[in-house]
């Protein structure tokens, strides 16, 4: 059985777009959970400040994620205008296709970096 793929990227919130960012996560989740069904979890999340969000999402393998981002990928773009991507990072292996999307999702939504974390020990149940 592949160990599961965890995806985390945190964006800075532009300035004046906090209104408008709550109601796209909470768009883009509903949109997710209904047209994404391999997916484990999916969740925004925003600091205390209300100056960044995060986005975490458990994927079941690379195949998923990659699935994910062809599903989505109109969706994300509608997130140009209110966000600055500051970095995706991922943990457990993923396909080359997937790291180059992921790439191309940073480039698109900000000037992030992308690091991947290959799994090394551990467990998932």
């Amino acid at each position: 059985m592949p160990q599961p793929i965890v995806y985390i990227d945190t964006s800075a919130i532009r300035k004046g777009k906090l209104e408008e960012l709550e109601v796209a996560m909470k768009t883009l989740a509903a949109f997710v959970e209904a047209n994404v069904p391999p997916l484990i979890s999916y969740g925004f999340f925003l600091d205390e400040e209300r100056t960044q969000m995060s986005v975490v999402a458990v994927h079941r393998d690379s195949a998923s994620l990659e699935f994910h981002m062809d599903v989505g990928a109109a969706e994300f773009r509608k997130f140009a205008d209110l966000i600055d991507l500051l970095k995706v990072e991922v943990y457990g292996r993923v396909s080359d296709v997937v790291l180059r999307r992921l790439h191309q999702k940073a480039r698109m939504l900000g000037k992030g970096t992308v690091a991947v974390h290959e799994f090394y020990a551990g467990f998932s149940r």
